[in-house]
């Protein structure tokens, strides 16, 4: 009894670990929408530059989760980019998603079209710039491991066991990929884009069996989203 008592309780944890960065991140995002909702039906007016200043606190909280939690997330294996074949298929697979992030432009959201992150609305100068950065480094350093941690190292190996540190990295069941798929692409407002990006990801993992993989694809693909909205001022897919 003692022993089912410990493992339980160290599932829990290991869910915990996972989730949590997820979670704080998310309530951020509940936060901005809930000043959408409030300026559209005209309850409250908020600029929009008030919610961008929320991105470095939210960027932060989640990295120290991150490296808080670090020892426990042993599935996250760097020297897996060592295989350089298996690298160059991530590579491939992040530009793949990014080309088909950019095509689709489908949107679900209570709030309408997104309106995504446009620096020009800072003041010019060190404030800007100080913002933009921010705004990369936690689309590409922080993001891609905070939500590979939640979708692909947790979420779709619970839903094959609720053990899922039992279940190796890797494995796939149809309706674990289904689920993660449509979940992963409502997240997004471009949840067209987001479903593919699901796909995409998943297969990945399925491919190398290796969550850094996941992380490498993931980290391209907003990377090179991040290039491309600022080169064009497609602000929306930020």
């Amino acid at each position: 009894m003692i022993n089912l008592a410990a493992r339980t309780s160290g599932i829990d944890n290991a869910i915990l670990r996972r989730a949590l960065p997820f979670a704080l991140f998310m309530a951020f995002i509940a936060i901005d929408e809930g000043l959408q909702i409030a300026t559209r039906w005209h309850w409250l007016s908020v600029p929009d530059t008030v919610v961008y200043y929320l991105y470095p606190v939210k960027t932060v909280a989640v990295a120290a989760l991150l490296v808080r939690y670090r020892g426990i997330y042993r599935e996250l294996r760097l020297k897996d980019l060592l295989e350089w074949k298996r690298t160059a298929a991530a590579l491939l697979a992040g530009l793949l998603t990014l080309a088909l992030w950019v095509s689709i432009d489908s949107t679900l959201s209570v709030t309408g079209a997104p309106r995504g992150f446009n620096p020009t609305l800072l003041p010019e100068g060190p404030v800007r710039l100080l913002m933009t950065l921010t705004r990369v480094a936690g689309a590409v350093l922080v993001v891609p491991v905070m939500e590979e941690l939640f979708w692909r190292s947790f979420l779709l190996r619970y839903l094959i066991d609720p053990d899922f540190e039992s279940v190796p990295i890797g494995r796939l069941t149809l309706s674990a990929f289904l689920i993660t798929t449509v979940l992963f692409g409502l997240e997004h407002h471009l949840f067209l884009a987001g479903m593919a990006a699901g796909a995409i990801y998943n297969l990945v993992l399925y491919q190398t069996r290796s969550l850094a993989q996941c992380v490498l694809a993931h980290a391209v693909t907003n990377l090179g989203l991040a290039v491309y909205v600022l080169y064009t001022g497609k602000w929306y897919f930020w």
